[in-house]
């Protein structure tokens, strides 16, 4: 079973953590999606720990029960937090994996902390903003268009945004999820979206909305800054994967990655959308032990 706690963050804030998997395995640091909360998630907790792993998450500032940030900040900020919670678990080397929105952090972690980081994976992440030789919105859905497009906007526009329309993603139940969340999920992807793993979903959703939208607000607002850090300055193993049936996150920004983070593997599929590619996490968790040298 994991275990729900709450860190001392920086500024006198509070991170809320799990912490689950094997609790005497390597650590594996993951970054949940935009947006998310700590939830716990049977299978992926069974799923670490036959893999030896420690499995350690937490949610971002605004979400959850973690105190907000004054200024959104930018992906780089969230090694902060990441920080934190490692050397509040006493925790010194790990590998790091995150999943569409906590792809660019989990590359934060390979770039800025080098000598902890020993490996780091992207799965169905995104690709920078203004990545330059990339449609950032082609293939995309259009929920997708016109969320990003008023976190263009500044904080205030996008936070009145996010009340009117995408609140009721927040509320949504696990029957409900798939149909609030509209174009952007796929057929592949609404296959996948029952049972336990739409109850995660789902959850994740509430907790991510427990104070209100300032959580997907900064979250909107840092995919739309530069990431503030240098993508071409990883010397750590990383590998990216990515899906062509995926609609929140095009296949393009997975080959995007896969061609400039210096020495990327790319897993790049077909047959995988967004959603149903978290059914190879035990593909993507092996293959990350073997690249961090586990």
């Amino acid at each position: 079973m994991s275990d729900l706690l709450h860190a001392p963050g920086p500024d006198g804030r509070t991170i809320e953590v799990l912490d689950g998997g094997d609790p005497e395995g390597f650590a594996v640091l993951y970054h949940g999606g935009s947006p998310s909360a700590v939830a716990a998630y049977q299978p992926m907790d069974d799923t670490a720990r036959e893999l030896g792993l420690r499995l350690v998450t937490y949610s971002r500032p605004g979400y959850g029960a973690s105190t907000p940030r004054p200024d959104a900040g930018t992906y780089a900020d969230d090694v902060t937090e990441s920080t934190v919670v490692l050397d509040h678990l006493g925790i010194d080397d790990f590998l790091t994996f995150g999943w569409s929105g906590g792809g660019p952090r989990a590359l934060a972690c390979a770039a800025l902390l080098p000598d902890r980081c020993r490996a780091a994976a992207t799965v169905a992440g995104v690709a920078p903003y203004d990545a330059a030789d990339l449609d950032w919105f082609d293939g995309m859905a259009e929920e997708n268009h016109a969320e990003y497009h008023a976190a263009e906007q500044g904080a205030d526009a996008y936070a009145a945004y996010l009340e009117a329309e995408f609140s009721p993603v927040l509320r949504a139940s696990a029957a409900e999820v798939a149909e609030a969340m509209g174009g952007l999920v796929t057929p592949v992807d609404k296959a996948v979206m029952t049972g336990d793993f739409a109850d995660w979903i789902a959850r994740t959703f509430h907790r991510a909305g427990a104070q209100g939208v300032v959580g997907v607000r900064d979250d909107g607002l840092a995919a739309v800054r530069p990431w503030g850090f240098d993508l071409d300055g990883i010397r750590v193993p990383v590998a990216v994967w990515q899906g062509r049936e995926d609609a929140m996150v095009p296949f393009a920004h997975g080959e995007w990655l896969a061609a400039n983070v210096r020495g990327a593997e790319a897993h790049l599929f077909d047959d995988e959308g967004h959603l149903s590619l978290v059914t190879r996490l035990e593909t993507v968790l092996t293959d990350l032990r073997r690249l961090g040298g586990i």
